[in-house]
Order: structure tokens, then sequence, then C-alpha cells
């Protein structure tokens, strides 16, 4: 069982000062302390995530539920249940076939999480007469891909849906972040011009459905001063699970994000790991002992917490 609290700065404090004689000599990234008690393992991030794992963690979690309502009586505390999670992912993934069946275009981005490489975000038109091939690929179960299998499929489908890329490097994003822009307002941004493009080529469809990240509300919202802005859409949780132009989309995003990357890795001579890791962070070190923080600011996204932890470990 893993249960995850979200705690304020005083219950943090509270935590670390409790646990200080049942704490881990090692703790994993961006963790204050990982700790044990009984059967319970404790691990309290700098983020003010306190996660609870082991068969007591019910238990465990429960006194800490407590004081941070105590501390915050105004506020309601954000907790997660592993075992809720699972149970509810299982009812509530319901695929409706009207959209499944139907001729759609949709849209996904991948690299936001990922302190290297850049933000590619994808639309796919799907005809209903595609759809047999798409599944025959494995298309359908997208997300239970390895990037090595992604290399393989997707060449196989590639020239038979189109679609619509844009790469957005890093050094834009930085330039873009320094301007105000957060990340969801350069994936609306993004979403809307791929779609825009491909929906003016392709006008003939049933929907257009994309990948939710944001509100609806708060999607358009990010797109007031945008031109040819594209209304007519279905937002998803989870769309590639229900609709394959976004399983499309997901595939051929990941893709070239993977392409884009390796030339990344080759411009400055060194394998460059994926996310954002402790692993990443030895890696930018490594970057800017050769080239200089001006490389770094070119192939990495400099607001990213890892940044500061470069910096240290620079000193």
């Amino acid at each position: 069982m893993t249960i995850t609290v979200k705690v304020s700065e005083k219950t943090k404090k509270e935590m670390d000062e409790f646990f200080n004689d049942y704490k881990r000599e090692k703790t994993p990234p961006y963790a204050i302390f990982q700790a044990d008690d009984a059967d319970t393992v404790i691990t309290l991030y700098e983020s003010g995530k306190a996660v609870f794992q082991g068969r007591d963690a019910d238990l465990s979690s429960q006194f800490w539920i407590e004081r941070e309502r105590h501390n915050n009586p105004l506020k309601k505390v954000e907790v997660t249940n592993s075992e809720n999670k699972e149970k509810k992912e299982k009812e509530t993934t319901y695929v409706d076939p009207k959209i499944y069946n139907s001729t759609s275009i949709g849209s996904d981005e991948v690299g936001t999480g990922d302190y290297f490489g850049p933000i590619v975000v994808c639309a796919a038109y799907v005809e209903k007469k595609n759809i047999p091939l798409l599944e025959s690929l494995g298309v359908k179960d997208s997300k239970k891909m390895t990037d090595e299998q992604i290399l393989k499929v997707v060449p196989q489908f590639i020239n038979t849906i189109p679609y619509e890329c844009i790469i957005l490097s890093n050094k834009d994003y930085n330039e873009k972040y320094k301007d105000g822009y957060n990340m969801n307002k350069l994936k609306a941004i993004l979403h809307n011009k791929a779609l825009a493009t491909l929906k003016n080529k392709y006008p003939i469809y049933d929907y257009i459905v994309v990948d939710q990240f944001a509100e609806k509300y708060v999607y358009f919202s990010y797109l007031k001063e945008s031109n040819n802005v594209v209304r007519n859409i279905t937002f998803m949780t989870k769309a590639e699970d229900k609709c394959l132009s976004v399983a499309a989309a997901s595939l051929i995003s990941r893709y070239v994000f993977l392409k884009e990357f390796a030339k990344i890795s080759k411009s400055v001579d060194e394998l460059l790991p994926k996310g954002a890791s402790t692993a990443v962070d030895e890696k930018a070190v490594k970057v800017v002992k050769k080239y200089g923080f001006d490389k770094l600011y070119e192939i990495a996204k400099i607001n990213f917490k890892n940044t500061d932890k470069v910096k240290e470990l620079l000193k």
C-alpha cells in the first residue's frame, strides 16, 4: 500500500524532528529524508509530498494527516491512496465506441518533463479505414511501448497517417519562459497550431480530441492572443487509450523527440539521460564544464530545479 499526503512547511518540520532517530543514511533524489516506522517506509520530499509505503501505511499516515489538519484547519488535506487509485482507474476507463471508431484528429505532446530535449507536439489524422492498421501495429496500447518499440513501429505507419509536428527547442522554451509563458500556456499554443494546420489540410473528420492537460476554460484562456483558434475540441484524460488519433500522435511525437534527443546528445558528445533525475544533474555538470552555461541554456529547460542542483555541484 502507498499513501501520499501533501504537507505544509510546519508539518514538514514536525516530521523531520519526529523521525530523526529513524532516518536512513541514504535518501532518494529531492527527498529531505527516508525513515523506517515498523512495517512502513516514510519518504518526505522537498516539495512537501510525504509518501508512506508498506503494510501499515494507512495507520502511519493517519497521524500526519491529522497533524496537517491541525496545522491548516481551513485547508483540505490532499491524500491519495494507491489501492483506491488503481480501483478507480479500472472503474473509470471507458472507451466511447463512437469516438474510437471515428475519423478523428488527435494531439499529444512529449518532452515537458525532460530537462534535456525539446518539447514536441503532434497532431495526427486517422481515418476509419486506417484503424485496423494501427491496431495491428499495437498503437492501441501506445502507453505500453518502450522507446525501442516506438522507433520500430512508427516508421510502419508514419507515411500513411497524416500528421503535423511542432518542435520547440529548449533555447526557444527558455526565451518564452523569460517572457512569462508557463508550460501549460506553451502547450496550449503548440497544440492549437498543430491542430489548426492539420484541420485545414483535412477538413473531413468526426472529432478533434486533445489529451487533456488543463481545464477547458483554462486551455482557451491561454489562447486569447492566438489567431485561428480551434474550438470544437473533445478533451479527454488518458485520451491515447480512447482515441487512435491521439495514440498515433503520442507515438509520432515520441519518435520525433527521440530523434531530436539523439542529435542533442551528439552535439555535446555525451549520452544524455531523459527525465530530471540526479543522473541528469551529473550529466549537466559535465556539459557545463565542457561547453559552459550557454550550451546548457541551449539544450536544457533552465527553470527546472535541476539547474540549481547543477550550480550547487559546480561550487
